[in-house]
């Protein structure tokens, strides 16, 4: 299935400045993996060392939060849109 991908400003430096990506995936995880293929280095700055999302972002499947959902095995569908959004904190 195709799905966009919005890449946080942060994280444009691995797409080549690119604010979407498009790539094939049924799964989250599929679709961490495929973004590592098409953008070299970015999945280290999303995953933890054991492929977890990192706790500083979050991350959405058609505005619903994975950690809600089914988290990395959240199933995706053709033309979904998942947001990576980096968490902000302050006081």
């Amino acid at each position: 299935m195709m799905v966009k991908v919005l890449i946080p400003t942060p994280l444009q430096k691995y797409t080549k400045d690119e604010a979407t990506v498009e790539v094939q995936a049924a799964t989250v995880a599929e679709l961490l993996d495929a973004l590592e293929t098409k953008c070299p280095g970015i999945k280290p700055r999303i995953c933890d060392d054991s492929g977890k999302p990192r706790r500083f972002l979050n991350i959405y499947v058609k505005e619903e939060d994975i950690r809600f959902l089914d988290g990395t095995a959240t199933p995706l569908n053709e033309g979904d849109e998942v947001s990576i959004v980096p968490a902000v904190a302050g006081g």
